[in-house]
């Protein structure tokens, strides 16, 4: 118990209830670095599972992975306008490459030293668009190199002033995508067919409801044609954006001269697209699906989705049990699962539970001395309630069980965020949601970015998506919410991360 209530309540304050989660389920820590953390095991775990499923649905899409170069030329940033702008007060530099002793103390001992100081900075890699297209430039000359298909796995940096554990950190982990095609409708296909595979990721994996559609203006990509995201609604009812493709159209095709012969002979600019996840998931995961005894993790995603926790008073009924839970253990990985004995000798049963729950394991198997004597295990699920079960025809109960699991966490999840949507929504009921509960608000919007700012000034809401059909209104919206003129499209406006 002393274990769990060093999680502050949900209720109480969401952000430290975040961090506490977080911290007793041992994702991440703090580093020495101001802004950067460390993902420990059990969080990198997650990442390594995400990555997986993720790269096997990017193979199967026919995209391969590559790896280019942490430093990107500072003149390549400047090359796309609209590029440079957007990141030009988050990158970092690197402007020299050595340092020298100065004979003075403490951390002042060293300095750059000047005579190695590059002709050039390199920037410090905060996506990768340019060093990637002046690449492209190379590898396409005919369209029969097309289309190019490439992904990178990889870390970025942005100086972020203001970070969080997993949501926002100054170095992050992820994975861009980047494609050239011989038109534009070919690009398009493929920035929507990417956000179909975040959708179904953050779906049947992460367990997360989403909703898709594309940004405005204001909120898109420096130097795209069109964003498209998917977006998620967490417990405090605020938006998180859990990744975005892009249609880039020509913008880099054209300032890193990539073109390509057509069949007919003459030069083309080819069409791009750009696309990415981040280490940012794992905090969607946490704030999806959490409670206040810890993380809860779909099995899925789970670094181990059964623990096996062994009960005894003496030295016989220890041999009987962990006999048994070793059996048990054996039983279930050899049918899939990922399964641990916790056969501690120094740790309470009690204590082991507090644990593993906060650790956010979906189930845990109990055996004591009468469970062996019946040839059952005594399951408690994460999510709440225990059972007896059979030891005969375990692994199948197990995996329905997990299964189960699985489904109930995004039906919960789903029924949650329908519950905090409004749609049609009136200006002064729009004002009262965002200072009430929050959540998402669909209603007309008149498409100008002077009215779009206004509402993000008055009530820190942005406009999350322009939703795809699937999730717009049944009644298109007539006029916008906000000012009254003409509605060009639905908006879902939240406030968000």
């Amino acid at each position: 118990m002393a274990q769990a209530q060093k999680i502050t309540p949900r209720a109480k304050d969401y952000s430290e209830w975040y961090n506490d989660v977080v911290m007793q389920a041992e994702l991440a820590d703090y580093s020495p670095v101001r802004g950067c953390m460390v993902i420990r095991p059990h969080g990198y775990r997650i990442w390594e599972l995400m990555q997986r499923a993720l790269d096997d649905m990017f193979k199967s899409t026919g995209h391969q992975n590559a790896y280019f170069p942490l430093f990107i030329p500072m003149s390549f940033l400047a090359k796309e306008a609209e590029h440079v702008e957007g990141f030009a007060k988050e990158v970092a530099l690197v402007t020299h490459t050595r340092l020298k002793a100065t004979g003075k103390a403490g951390a002042q001992s060293l300095m750059p030293d000047p005579e190695s100081a590059l002709e050039e900075p390199l920037v410090v890699r905060p996506t990768s668009e340019t060093i990637i297209y002046a690449m492209f430039a190379k590898w396409i000359q005919s369209y029969r190199d097309l289309p190019l298909l490439m992904n990178q796995w990889c870390n970025i940096v942005r100086w972020e002033l203001r970070t969080r554990l997993f949501l926002r950190t100054t170095e992050f982990l992820w994975q861009e995508g980047h494609t050239a095609h011989a038109t534009e409708g070919e690009a398009e296909a493929e920035a929507r067919q990417m956000l179909g595979v975040y959708r179904k990721f953050q779906e049947d994996w992460m367990a997360m409801p989403v909703i898709t559609g594309r940004k405005t203006d204001s909120e898109k990509f420096a130097g795209a044609l069109r964003t498209y995201a998917v977006e998620a609604l967490m417990q405090d009812n605020k938006a998180l954006q859990a990744g975005t493709s892009h249609n880039l159209g020509q913008n880099f095709a054209k300032a890193f001269t990539v073109q390509y012969q057509t069949a007919a002979g003459g030069l083309e600019y080819v069409w791009n697209t750009s696309w990415g996840v981040t280490t940012r998931m794992i905090g969607g995961l946490v704030m999806t699906h959490s409670d206040d005894n810890g993380l809860v993790c779909p099995p899925k995603l789970a670094p181990v989705q059964v623990v096996i926790v062994p009960i005894w008073k003496s030295e016989e009924e220890k041999s009987q049990v962990l006999g048994v839970g070793a059996t048990v253990k054996d039983e279930l990985a050899k049918a899939g699962s990922r399964v641990e004995l916790d056969a501690r000798d120094s740790v309470k049963p009690g204590a082991k539970y507090f644990e593993w729950e906060a650790k956010g394991v979906p189930l845990r198997l109990e055996i004591g001395p009468r469970d062996v004597a019946a040839g059952q295990v005594m399951t408690a699920r994460r999510t709440g309630g225990k059972a007896p079960v059979k030891l005969a025809g375990l692994s199948t109960t197990v995996a329905t069980a997990l299964d189960e699991i699985q489904a109930g966490l995004f039906r919960t999840a789903k029924e949650r965020r329908e519950a905090h949507s409004i749609r049609g929504v009136t200006k002064q009921q729009f004002i009262d949601f965002m200072k009430g509960a929050g959540g998402f608000a669909y209603g007309g919007f008149c498409g100008s970015p002077d009215c779009e700012a206004e509402i993000k000034q008055q009530t820190g809401a942005t406009v999350r998506v322009l939703p795809d059909p699937e999730f717009r209104s049944a009644e298109a919206p007539k006029t916008c919410m906000w000012c009254g003129k003409p509605s060009v499209a639905e908006a879902v406006w939240a406030q968000a991360y």
